[in-house]
């Protein structure tokens, strides 16, 4: 990576105006950087959200055709070992369909319900089959798919050290360079931009569309990048 955009060094006046501290005077020979880290994992886990869409002549109809298909699918999700607390099924949404003929009145034709359910699937390599039995049971829309890890904290502080130990190689390279030596860190302003970027999964597999195993490891081959960053005054020594 090009240490143009790793660091930036100004010697005598701040550069950083993200605090006024930093944007205040300094009254000694200093350097500014920038350290960034990141680190690249696997995903472990996923968030998965479907839904259910029918179309029925009377309101009550079309929400007991989604709340059947619905409990249909959490029934088999909490048979295959998922726990409750991991499924979230509690919106619906009901709207009045109307059909506009040319130069008449608005027909009413029907009532439209929609319900989502949301799952977190703490076994990646079930995440397909959970797929599978979602549209088996009635399940007519796969909205998305959000691959995670679960242990996001050791990660970014992985990635937060790396970019700790940036800043500082930066700096000694820097002050080096110009024939100086670092003498201490003046000020740290840290605010953390590095959370880790779930992986979003767009497309499906029909059933049987694959072998279960590369179906599988469609999803596992994907990285999450955890990126941190640490903006750093050192002090120069004084010549």
């Amino acid at each position: 990576m090009n240490k143009k955009c790793l660091a930036m060094m100004v010697l005598g006046a701040s550069a950083f105006v993200s605090t006024a501290a930093m944007a205040a005077d300094i009254p000694f020979p200093h350097l500014e950087t920038t350290g960034r880290g990141e680190i690249v994992v696997k995903p472990d886990m996923a968030v998965f959200s479907v839904s259910v869409v029918e179309t029925k002549k009377n309101a009550v109809d079309a929400k007991l055709a989604v709340d059947q298909a619905v409990t249909k699918f959490i029934e088999r999700l909490q048979a295959a070992g998922v726990n409750k607390k991991d499924i979230n099924s509690a919106n619906i949404a009901l709207s009045a369909q109307y059909n506009y003929p040319k130069d008449h009145k608005p027909e009413l034709v029907g009532f439209r319900a929609n319900r989502n359910v949301e799952v977190t699937v703490h076994q990646l390599t079930k995440l397909n089959s959970y797929l599978d039995d979602a549209l088996g049971d009635g399940i007519n829309q796969i909205n998305n798919i959000e691959l995670k890890v679960a242990d996001t904290e050791k990660y970014q502080q992985q990635a937060r050290q790396k970019a700790i130990e940036n800043a500082k190689q930066v700096a000694a390279s820097l002050a080096q360079g110009f024939g100086n030596k670092i003498d201490g860190v003046w000020q740290i302003d840290y605010n953390t931009d590095g959370l880790p970027m779930p992986y979003m999964r767009t497309n499906t597999y029909m059933v049987g569309s694959a072998p279960q195993s590369a179906i599988d490891q469609s999803y596992t081959d994907n990285n999450i990048v955890i990126k941190d960053s640490v903006n750093v005054i050192f002090k120069l020594a004084e010549k």
